[in-house]
């Protein structure tokens, strides 16, 4: 489910980006899944047709969706090479914090700040809106 906080200080198109990137790495959003048009999802949240596109292109940019002309957008094969890009950049983390004295608990702090330092909210805190839901009902 995609909810948008009106609220919030982080543009909707990065609250949409945020979200559909967060289920693609969480496969929620499986590779091949056809992702429901730019103005079917804009009137489903209630956004302008121009605030979901920006949030595909970026997406696209970052090679997790690809559109296939009038076929659609589609969740890109491209997604689990970030995944792997993750893991790698993940094993080398851990290899400098481990010649470096700092406990686990303190890497995995600075690790989450960085991932919440700047304009993407943490997937998992809670939010609220006056804006409609959607599930992806086109997928």
């Amino acid at each position: 489910m995609i909810v948008i906080d009106s609220s919030s200080p982080v543009p909707p198109f990065e609250q949409l980006r945020a979200q559909l990137a967060r289920q693609i790495h969480d496969r929620a959003l499986a590779v091949g899944t056809k992702l429901p048009t730019i103005r079917r999802l804009a009137a489903d949240l209630g956004l302008a047709v121009n605030t979901v596109g920006r949030a595909y292109r970026e997406l696209e940019a970052a090679g997790l969706i690809e559109t296939r002309g009038p076929a659609g957008s589609f969740v890109s094969a491209a997604g689990e090479q970030g995944r792997e890009r993750a893991r790698r950049a993940a094993a080398e983390y851990a290899a400098v914090i481990a010649g470096t004295g700092i406990d686990t608990g303190e890497a995995i702090r600075i690790v989450e700040a960085a991932l919440t330092d700047g304009t993407t909210a943490p997937p998992s805190s809670p939010q609220t809106t006056s804006r409609r839901s959607a599930a992806g009902r086109d997928a």
